[in-house]
């Protein structure tokens, strides 16, 4: 039920304002007093006179239920403070302008007494019936605007200053603070404490302060309203919580997984192929001619290098996932780049070709971490493409960015793998190459590290060209 941060907030009815709006609201605040007065003035003389036109053809007595027109939105509006002394008011009026002795506060008959009793008894009854169906009507609006911000917002906290403030009006309490039982603070502030519980679960602490008339009963109906909204927001926070951690974890487990059988594959075939060739080597009852002894150091010595291009992509991949491949940034010739990047390819350089513009563009990255970059987009397109078939690599460039395009005659990339292969431990689907699928992912990793971008653009059956691009720098 813990937020994980502090959930103490304090608010009063006037924070849901802004400061010029509250200090202008508070200046015409003796208004409201005098526009109830008056509201309540002119509703009554507009009766009075209504009853004064309808009277030769209504009888007296009837008309006097034409007062109620006046108590009601009077009562609506400004509550019973102001509706009770209007009843009064109307009785006093319809007994000094239409019943006998007009003109005065007595009665000839004893009986209009009685009517001038129920008049004012049915009022004040219309009008608590009236005020209460107002201030339901808020608490109602209340409750749903908090059920409304914390299914569209989800967390509470955040969402525990405005509630507060809501809440405070709606209980007819001047402030409010609103804290969960996790996240209590040091000390007491000053108001009364009321518990928030639902189901014998305690959820958090109201603490009200400035009680106004009524307030006691609009706090029987709310809290528990309050408390279970809160409840069940708290609960589906933690929830969603859990269900990210248990996302975290299964994806955990499958790089886990993905890390092993990269491992138990990609690891145990080079080093079978090295310890074969090196038992070779040193058994005495072999006699082997100097070309298979040539043969299988070499054997050795590429399995070995194999294995240290994987070790490196998996350190390569570690350092990306921790944020800890922070780029040391410097001017270099992007044909540069790429020469060194060949030179790293030993033999199979020879099957790549490379096209040049005339002015090589400069940009602004970490070399070693580039040469990576390009170093593995090159492996992946020899890896696809047919053993006879050579790889080109084209340098060229824009006013703003420097690109090295590497096509390969491969059988190209799937509209649905364009980004998947760009994952760790992903290949293209349909494919039989091997490789730990480390290598494309370190590439578009560095590539981001350092600004720039990598993506893939193929046609099925037409092989595929993979893009690096990089702000250029101006030339000095």
């Amino acid at each position: 039920m813990a937020t994980g941060r502090s959930a103490t907030l304090f608010a009063s009815e006037r924070d849901r304002y802004p400061g010029w709006l509250r200090r202008w609201r508070d200046a015409f605040e003796p208004l409201r007093w005098l526009a109830g007065v008056g509201a309540s003035v002119l509703l009554l003389a507009v009766v009075t006179g209504a009853i004064e036109l309808l009277k030769p053809h209504v009888p007296v007595l009837s008309l006097g239920v034409l007062y109620l027109l006046a108590v009601l939105p009077v009562a609506v509006v400004w509550g019973l403070a102001y509706a009770i002394p209007l009843s009064i008011a109307s009785m006093l009026a319809f007994n000094f302008f239409f019943l006998p002795p007009l003109y005065e506060f007595t009665l000839a008959d004893s009986r209009n007494w009685f009517a001038l009793a129920v008049f004012v008894v049915t009022a004040v009854v219309v009008s608590e019936l009236a005020a209460r169906s107002r201030r339901q009507a808020r608490e109602s609006a209340l409750l749903a605007e908090v059920a409304s911000s914390l299914l569209r917002r989800g967390e509470v906290s955040a969402e525990l200053d405005r509630i507060a403030a809501e809440a405070a009006q709606a209980l007819q309490v001047e402030r409010a603070m609103i804290e969960l039982d996790d996240d209590r603070t040091a000390g007491e502030p000053a108001g009364e404490a009321f518990p928030l519980a639902v189901e014998g679960r305690r959820v958090g602490t109201i603490v009200l302060g400035g009680p106004r008339q009524g307030s006691a009963a609009a706090r029987r109906r709310l809290l528990p309203a309050l408390a279970s909204l809160l409840a069940v927001a708290i609960d589906r926070e933690r929830l969603a919580r859990e269900a990210l951690d248990a996302e975290a974890l299964r994806r955990s487990d499958a790089m886990k997984t993905a890390v092993i059988r990269a491992v138990s594959h990609d690891l145990r075939t080079p080093l079978m192929a090295i310890v074969t060739s090196a038992s070779a080597l040193v058994r005495e009852d072999l006699d082997l001619a100097r070309a298979d002894r040539s043969e299988l150091a070499a054997t050795i010595l590429g399995e070995a290098e194999r294995l240290d291009r994987l070790v490196a992509n998996l350190l390569d991949l570690s350092r990306l996932e921790a944020g800890a491949a922070a780029p040391e940034r410097e001017i270099c010739l992007i044909e540069d780049l790429v020469v060194q990047a060949l030179d790293q390819l030993r033999e199979d350089s020879e099957r790549v070709e490379i096209s040049f513009p005339d002015d090589s563009p400069s940009v602004r990255a970490d070399a070693h971490q580039i040469e990576r970059v390009l170093v593995n987009l090159i492996e992946n397109a020899l890896r696809y493409s047919p053993a006879g078939e050579p790889v080109r690599v084209q340098v060229m460039s824009t006013p703003a960015e420097a690109m090295v395009r590497v096509v390969d005659h491969g059988p190209g990339v799937r509209p649905n793998d364009r980004e998947r292969i760009f994952e760790p431990f992903q290949r293209g689907s349909g494919t039989n190459a091997r490789g730990a699928g480390l290598g494309l992912a370190i590439a578009r990793g560095f590539a981001e590290a350092n600004g720039g971008r990598v993506w893939v653009e193929s046609r099925r059956g037409q092989g595929a060209a993979f893009v690096l691009a990089l702000a250029t720098e101006p030339n000095t």
